[in-house]
């Protein structure tokens, strides 16, 4: 049975706290602008600087996605994205680079695939885990089975409005990091990431040894620093997206997403 990639994962976070920074775990699309060039955009955020990234598998409602995710989402699916191909898209991103992928998946189409399924091909394509935003962990165990089994994350999202309570039932269920949304509301570039996330940082740590890492709204080294002062890693999706979108051309895509990785990961060591 191949065995998924939960401990290199947790190894990449250790070594950037030992190197006193935050890691940098950026997000990008499968399929989007195509098969081929989503593969070459992970490959290209990793050689500029990120750490850990996060495959999404595109979704026809993408409930906690901003615009410009949605708009990206569309054009895969437009493409005709298959599971198969996020399935590509981790194992070639991870065999090129040696990288912790994950997917981030709303849980509808995993259940339509076939959980059991999904986990194992997940780990045979060398996928550390699944970021599952709105699988309610209540009724988590059956997936979480599959995903110890086959030594995969299974990461949860806390939000500002988690009660202390809530959040303890979370972090205990979840395995790799714990998202910490910053803020109430869909993922998108915003102007300060600000004191909720810190807050509920500090209320996430007060329940968990996992790693914390913040996302939804960081989209500049600045904010990325800030964001590095309290939590183990920064995530950042949309601004990587909002490029690809921007570009003329996928080089010159490739070239940006690749540039704005090294500009936050500067911004995520706090010396």
């Amino acid at each position: 049975m191949s065995k998924g990639n939960i401990r290199l994962l947790s190894d990449t976070l250790a070594k950037a706290r030992v190197e006193d920074r935050a890691a940098l775990v950026a997000y990008l699309p499968a399929g989007f602008p195509t098969v081929d060039g989503g593969i070459e955009a992970v490959k290209a955020v990793i050689a500029g600087g990120a750490d850990v990234v996060e495959v999404g598998l595109p979704h026809s409602d993408p409930v906690l996605d901003g615009a410009v995710i949605q708009t990206a989402d569309d054009i895969a699916l437009r493409g005709g994205v298959r599971i198969a191909d996020v399935l590509r898209t981790v194992r070639e991103a991870h065999e090129a680079t040696g990288a912790p992928v994950l997917v981030m998946t709303y849980w509808n189409p995993i259940d339509r695939y076939g959980p059991e399924r999904f986990a194992a091909e997940l780990a045979e394509a060398g996928g550390a885990g699944c970021i599952l935003p709105d699988l309610p962990v209540q009724e988590s165990a059956p997936w979480r089975e599959h995903a110890d089994k086959h030594g995969l994350a299974t990461v949860f999202v806390v939000a500002p409005s988690s009660k202390d309570a809530r959040l303890a039932t979370i972090t205990a269920a979840g395995s790799g990091f714990v998202y910490a949304a910053s803020l109430m509301g869909v993922t998108g570039t915003r102007e300060s990431v600000g004191n909720e996330a810190q807050e509920l940082v500090r209320r996430t740590r007060a329940t968990t040894e996992l790693p914390v890492c913040v996302g939804l709204g960081v989209s500049n080294a600045v904010q990325a620093k800030e964001v590095a002062g309290f939590a183990d890693g920064v995530i950042v999706g949309s601004a990587f997206v909002k490029l690809l979108l921007d570009a003329p051309d996928l080089p010159a895509g490739l070239a940006a997403v690749r540039a704005l990785a090294g500009e936050l990961a500067e911004g995520v060591r706090r010396s």
